[in-house]
């Protein structure tokens, strides 16, 4: 009887450990003009399969987006990644999170793309050499296509999730105020992207817009938007996978039909995800993290 009291309890810490949610490590990377950038990371406790580094989008910071904590309910996305094996690294982009602002007060396109190469750096060296994944979510996919551009071998595989840019637009130019107007963000713009509420776990939408308004109380200003004007899919020479929800608004109005027939990189994924919008990886994260891991594993080797 004490033979099998003693095992229920090992069964209980061992279930307790698993299931156990441990926060993210800050990470601090000086990028060539010496601003510090935050890089938060989680890592399986043996070695990693593979590496990531996921990029936010144009309002919110990597936490909110990526490391989503909510009592009862699996949401986090580098939680996830990290059970399937992987090494999980998260950018917050100048201004956002806990990384300053740019001493300018502005980010641009290309600020953005030089500490993305930074970043990538980093993680490599951390890595022995493995170069990570680069996932990029709304504007942060801009951000990622610009850095595949430019610098392909710095990447094992793009991910371009919700891509809200239209290549086939006509660029005009974009205009820009004397100085950074430093808005506030609000929580009905931390909401707005949930549209899909049958798909939503409970308390999930509340928990962003607390995180996401927290961790971000100012909107970022960017300028010389007109430097993503570049971005050409056939100029794309790494792996890379368009992935997003079938009800996205952004990506609906991207055509993106047209960017992947441009794509001239051989390997090559679309996947649309039924049931979910521009937050598809809160709302069928089993389905995203899925496509994720299967496009990076998709020779048998995570990197």
């Amino acid at each position: 009887m004490r033979t099998l009291v003693r095992l229920f309890a090992l069964l209980v810490v061992v279930a307790t450990g698993a299931g156990a949610q441990t926060a993210p490590v800050r990470n601090q990377v000086r990028a060539d003009d010496g601003h510090m950038l935050t890089l938060w990371s989680k890592r399986p406790a043996g070695t990693p399969t593979g590496a990531i580094l996921l990029l936010h989008g144009r309002t919110w910071s990597a936490l909110p987006n990526f490391d989503l904590q909510v009592k009862g309910t699996q949401v986090s996305l580098m939680d996830a990644l990290v059970a399937r094996g992987y090494a999980v690294y998260a950018l917050d982009q100048r201004g956002y999170g806990a990384t300053s602002r740019d001493a300018s007060g502005w980010l641009t396109p290309r600020r953005a793309e030089m500490d993305a190469v930074e970043s990538l750096d980093w993680i490599a060296a951390a890595l022995n050499g493995a170069r990570p994944a680069l996932l990029g979510y709304s504007r942060g996919s801009q951000t990622a296509l610009l850095t595949a551009q430019l610098h392909p071998a710095k990447m094992s595989g793009l991910v371009l999730y919700a891509f809200p840019y239209d290549i086939t637009a006509a660029r005009q130019a974009i205009p820009e105020p004397a100085k950074p107007p430093r808005e506030k963000t609000t929580a009905a713009g931390a909401a707005e992207d949930f549209l899909t509420p049958e798909s939503t776990p409970a308390g999930v939408k509340d928990a962003y817009v607390n995180a996401a308004t927290t961790s971000d109380p100012v909107r970022v200003d960017w300028r010389r938007e007109e430097q993503f004007h570049v971005l050409d899919p056939s100029q794309i020479r790494v792996p890379t996978l368009l992935i997003n929800g079938d009800r996205d608004p952004y990506a609906a109005a991207a055509s993106l039909g047209e960017f992947y027939s441009r794509l001239t990189t051989v390997d090559r994924w679309w996947v649309v995800l039924a049931n979910a919008d521009h937050v598809a990886h809160l709302e069928q994260q089993a389905q995203f993290v899925q496509a994720l891991v299967s496009f990076m594993e998709r020779n048998g080797k995570g990197r």
